[in-house]
């Protein structure tokens, strides 16, 4: 009686499985314009607006196997129609905000995590496979809270790298975990040591900030470079941040402001600036964090670099209430604030950079008029911000002031996080040998709600336990 049911029930699971499976792993064949790099011969769209309901049917539909074919028996799945193969390829990641697990985490929101996990991973492979790019950034909030100790801080860098971004760091974590750990073997920042060394630098102004032509951190192993940025809940806002959270953001992360000057000997040169811009206005708990992010942006000025700029920072620059989703935001810790009464006063969130510190920065980093972009996260929702300069000021406005001397795009990432759709975004520059100048083009490739994602995985495990229910009755 039972088994014709089941049976039933298991070919419908079994349809609805492979359906749902293939479409998670072919997802940026939906949007292959979206999807690819801008100078690919897939970024031509039609006008679909005349078209019939039965014809729009038609062409996405075959626009989508014909992308899928391409990815599928294409030998060169990454550089597919793309104009030159000079140009660069950069993945943009917003906010992953990663949590953690405690004891006493219930164990739905246990799977939820670690479910969460593979779902930012898979976005993350998928992406990598059909693009192979040549930079990888996360702008930022890559954990989901800075009020955590050092040895959940060291978990959660385990799982962001291993279970999210396929990097092998297993080694280098033990071997870290080893030199520096607590009683108990676990991990423990050594921040005093941190701060000597941190204060030597300041003293004499050497930091070395600056790198030249690096395509990777560890070429033996990945043929592209992967940026981390400091975000709020990496290391707090000015007026939370200590020695403690920069030292093991430095000792794990790297460095939270440097430049890598590219081509310098050509005659396209261009440059990555990584910018901590969580740390350029206060009240500060530690002013001489302040000073020592001024320090790297008047070194980065004196350099007078005479290329194209791609400037990545956490925190988006000074626009007007109504360009974004945030508007200008600054809150400050009360003067009765018991918890911690010596941070009074202080910085405690920001939306945006001030409008007096984004001036600063655009006129130091942007300061040869040779065009560049700005990436950055923070804001979940994502915009897409012209700032204009006449004069030495600067302004946004949601499209180029025709009026301007100069302008920059700022393009803030939508958040890879699920209830935003997963979303990547693609950075293409490529040179122009008839202006010769660097053009920069950004679009947004999203994934879907994290639903689809859980739905293809139980899908499976369900399908498989009813089928096996099947030959057992």
């Amino acid at each position: 009686m039972w088994k014709p049911i089941l049976k039933k029930f298991a070919i419908i699971a079994t349809f609805l499985t492979i359906i749902s499976n293939i479409l998670i792993f072919t997802y940026p064949s939906l949007h292959p314009t979206r999807c690819s790099w801008r100078c690919s011969t897939r970024t031509n769209e039609i006008d679909v607006s005349s078209l019939s309901l039965f014809e729009r049917i038609t062409y996405y539909s075959n626009r989508y196997f014909h992308d899928v074919k391409e990815q599928l028996f294409n030998d060169n799945k990454g550089e597919l129609n793309v104009d030159d193969e000079d140009d660069i390829h950069l993945l943009a990641f917003g906010d992953p905000q990663i949590k953690g697990i405690w004891h006493n985490t219930p164990y739905k929101s246990r799977l939820d995590i670690y479910g969460n996990d593979y779902y930012l991973g898979h976005i993350y492979s998928m992406m990598q496979r059909r693009l192979h790019p040549s930079h990888v950034a996360i702008l930022g909030d890559l954990f989901s809270s800075q009020w955590i100790g050092d040895s959940e801080f060291f978990n959660r860098t385990t799982r962001y790298m291993n279970r999210i971004f396929k990097r092998d760091t297993t080694t280098w974590l033990k071997d870290l975990k080893e030199r520096e750990h607590d009683e108990n073997g676990q991990y423990r920042v050594d921040w005093s040591k941190w701060a000597d060394q941190f204060k030597a630098n300041a003293a004499s102004k050497n930091f070395s900030f600056g790198y030249n032509d690096v395509y990777s951190w560890d070429p033996e192993n990945e043929n592209y470079l992967f940026i981390n940025l400091t975000g709020n809940h990496d290391v707090g806002y000015s007026g939370d941040a200590t020695y403690q959270h920069m030292a093991r953001y430095h000792e794990v992360f790297g460095k939270d402001n440097f430049w890598i000057e590219y081509e310098t000997d050509t005659n396209h040169p261009w440059r990555i600036v990584v910018l901590n811009s969580l740390l350029l206005e206060g009240p500060a708990l530690q002013p001489e964090f302040i000073e020592n992010n001024w320090e790297f942006l008047y070194q980065l000025f004196e350099r007078r670099f005479n290329g194209s700029t791609v400037l990545l920072t956490h925190v988006p620059l000074y626009k007007e209430e109504g360009l974004c989703v945030d508007g200008p935001l600054f809150r400050y810790y009360p003067d009765d604030y018991k918890p911690e009464p010596y941070k009074k006063n202080l910085l405690r969130s920001q939306n945006h950079l001030g409008e007096a510190v984004t001036n600063k920065v655009l006129n130091l980093v942007f300061d040869n008029d040779k065009p560049g972009i700005i990436l950055n996260g923070h804001d979940h929702e994502g915009c897409e911000t012209s700032y204009n300069r006449i004069n030495g000021t600067w302004f946004a406005t949601r499209d180029v002031d025709q009026t301007s001397d100069f302008h920059v795009k700022e393009y803030t990432v939508r958040s890879m996080m699920g209830e935003f759709n997963g979303n990547t975004g693609l950075v293409t520059g490529h040179f122009d040998k008839n202006t010769m100048t660097w053009n920069w083009y950004f679009t947004l490739c999203p994934f879907g709600l994290q639903h689809f994602w859980w739905f293809a995985k139980a899908s499976a495990i369900i399908t498989g336990f009813v089928w096996s229910l099947v030959f057992l009755i």
